[in-house]
């Protein structure tokens, strides 16, 4: 899959969230991915044949694995795919043991999408909020 392609998909996926909070820059919504994109832990979703978005999951410190660039075209929202993609990450990252962090902009409807699978608030600072969720999805305290 084409960088670019996915650098498309970030944009149009996180401009509102961005523009709500002040932070959309044209150039740097791309860059970012960009300056961190992997091929090694990023896998491409499909939908009937069609390249639906994309998800990176990176290895981090101790059992930690971290979640980022989880990107579902806006007509491939609200089906389930995301959940079903998300779920089936999960199960990997269980039978390894490992917790799943991510962070996600304040005020995200992806918020809901992660709270469903276990995931709760680790940290939060003004953009961003950080999320965790450990083996079998059993909550930890905020």
């Amino acid at each position: 899959m084409d960088i670019e392609t996915i650098a498309e998909l970030r944009a149009e996926v996180m401009r509102p969230d961005l523009e709500r909070l002040g932070r959309y820059d044209e150039h740097r919504v791309r860059q970012r991915l960009r300056d961190s994109f992997s091929t090694q832990y990023t896998s491409v979703v499909l939908s009937g044949g069609e390249f639906a978005g994309c998800v990176t999951v990176r290895p981090g410190a101790g059992d930690r694995r971290w979640l980022e660039h989880f990107y579902l075209a806006p007509r491939h929202q609200g089906r389930g795919l995301g959940s079903a993609v998300l779920r089936t990450l999960l199960e990997h990252a269980d039978a390894q043991g490992a917790t799943v962090a991510l962070n996600v902009l304040r005020g995200s409807a992806a918020r809901r999408l992660y709270e469903r699978h276990g995931f709760v608030v680790e940290a939060q600072d003004p953009v961003d909020v950080f999320m965790v969720r450990p083996p079998g999805g059993i909550g930890l305290p905020l």
